[in-house]
């Protein structure tokens, strides 16, 4: 399979019904695309302008000051201490690195790539657009003899659940029995809601209660567009194994996969500031306050959705019917099916959109 045999883009579907909630009176409350609306922290776009200066390529292994900075960040947010710049890599945006990662490990017909069963799309596509198979199963037991890399997604996008040291501990130690390379997408990690990751950090696979000391075919993947507000920057990292990082190094300069220097100082600046991150959770735990109760009101169940920065939700019939009466209330949400065969009785609905947005989602559902 190559890039020419992908099936159309899954979000072109939502068009119609798009269409008609924009239709409202009161205009459309769009929920079904995690794309942050809050403003870039001005730390951020303050490094940024200080270094536009960028008449030279950037490197692809990124600067000292960035690599420093994102061990710096793990050690003290995410549990992980000792990181050296060996074991540390930027990345244009996490997207392009998912889809990418069973490339440039040499994955291929024959191998199989593992993803939750509830699962952001590009998992798969990552797979096939190498001819591996992908396979989705959350139960490590599940996971096949000819697994060359695993996914975990903690927590998970669009369900929202979380992995505990236990549950990581057993997934590490059979991709290791397997001899496949483990990968944590983890970029909603400073997202906890309820107990007890409302108080308790939750946990990265690079734990060294997870990972051990050597962190052996283990990586990490983290991505700042939600909690920083920089999905428009593509600025993201991974973090883990030095040798998988280095033989990832050289593919990507082959590929010329280099992040601008301008955003590898925003990138820096955003990883020494706790503080902005503090806001920006408040903002989503308020929206989230909001919304929950008015879509309980409304009818449906919510599963998961313990973190991150979705609500998965389900009324218990297919969820193009939910997407349908729901748009009539001028509400876009995802429908299940686009998360695998599993979730066709679910919707996600984001919680980036502004106030005044989320609040009108909740009148028109508690109507």
């Amino acid at each position: 399979m190559g890039v020419a045999d992908l099936a159309d883009y899954p979000w072109d579907a939502v068009a119609p019904y798009a269409q008609r909630a924009r239709a409202h009176p009161d205009g459309i409350v769009d929920l079904s695309i995690g794309s942050p609306v809050d403003a870039t922290p001005d730390v951020v776009r303050a490094a940024l302008t200080a270094a536009t200066d960028a008449h030279a390529y950037p490197q692809t292994v990124g600067t000292a000051a960035l690599r420093d900075t994102i061990a710096a960040w793990y050690a003290r947010r995410r549990g992980v201490p000792g990181l050296t710049p060996a074991e540390v890599l930027p990345t244009v945006g996490s997207k392009e690195l998912v889809a990418l990662l069973p490339l440039l490990l040499g994955a291929g017909p024959g191998d199989v790539v593992v993803h939750p069963r509830a699962a952001y799309p590009t998992y798969e596509i990552g797979a096939r657009l190498v001819g591996a198979t992908p396979v989705a199963a959350d139960d490590p037991a599940d996971w096949p003899e000819r697994t060359r890399l695993v996914w975990l997604n903690s927590p998970g996008n669009p369900d929202g659940r979380v992995r505990d040291i236990g549950s990581l501990q057993a997934a590490v130690a059979r991709a290791r029995e397997l001899g496949a390379v483990i990968a944590g997408d983890e970029c909603y990690a400073e997202l906890g809601w309820d107990a007890p990751w409302d108080t308790t950090p939750i946990p990265s696979i690079l734990d060294p209660r997870v990972a051990g000391a050597e962190r052996t075919g283990v990586l990490s993947v983290y991505s700042l567009s939600k909690q920083s507000n920089l999905a428009g920057y593509r600025a993201a990292f991974l973090a883990g194994d030095a040798a998988l990082v280095a033989r990832l190094l050289t593919a990507r300069k082959h590929l010329g996969l280099m992040v601008p220097a301008p955003v590898q100082a925003a990138m820096a600046a955003a990883l020494r500031d706790d503080a902005h991150v503090a806001v920006q959770k408040e903002r989503y735990r308020r929206r989230r306050d909001i919304l929950l109760p008015a879509v309980r009101a409304a009818g449906f169940r919510i599963d998961g959705s313990e973190a991150g920065l979705y609500v998965w939700a389900t009324e218990g019939r297919d969820a193009w019917e939910s997407v349908d009466r729901l748009a009539d209330l001028g509400i876009l949400v995802g429908p299940g099916h686009f998360y695998g065969p599993d979730n066709a009785q679910h919707i996600r609905l984001s919680l980036t959109a502004a106030d005044e947005r989320i609040a009108a989602a909740a009148a028109r559902l508690h109507s």
